[in-house]
């Protein structure tokens, strides 16, 4: 029963936090004030009203950088437990070889990326 005991007392605090948000969220639809008008609905963007189309086209490369970034990102945070348990005693030979190959399939994404063109601005 001590068991269930750690897992009894995560829910707790999960099903907690998900009422604090679900309260807050209500306090905060119930007290602030709901008055529409037209100047309200209209589209504000830095102070200067909106001029033509609000559709705007954007480049796609912009997108594929900022996902490289996150994908390499989050990688890299993986390096950061790797490095811990490597200075531990029994586990540098084994670590090592575990990271070039995280490491290696990072490159192959990379060197795929590269052959691709994704990597060139222009």
């Amino acid at each position: 029963m001590d068991y269930f005991h750690g897992y009894s007392v995560v829910g707790l605090v999960a099903v907690v936090g998900v009422l604090f948000v679900a309260v807050a969220f209500g306090a905060g639809r119930l007290l602030r004030p709901v008055v529409p008008t037209q100047e309200k609905m209209l589209t504000y963007e830095c102070g200067v009203d909106p001029v033509g189309e609000g559709w705007a086209h954007t480049q796609i490369r912009y997108y594929v950088y900022s996902f490289l970034y996150v994908i390499f990102a989050v990688d890299t945070i993986f390096l950061f437990p790797w490095a811990t348990v490597f200075a531990a005693p029994g586990f540098g030979a084994t670590t090592l070889v575990e990271m070039f190959v995280f490491i290696g399939f990072l490159a192959v994404g990379l060197l795929y990326a590269w052959k691709k063109g994704v990597l060139e601005w222009t």
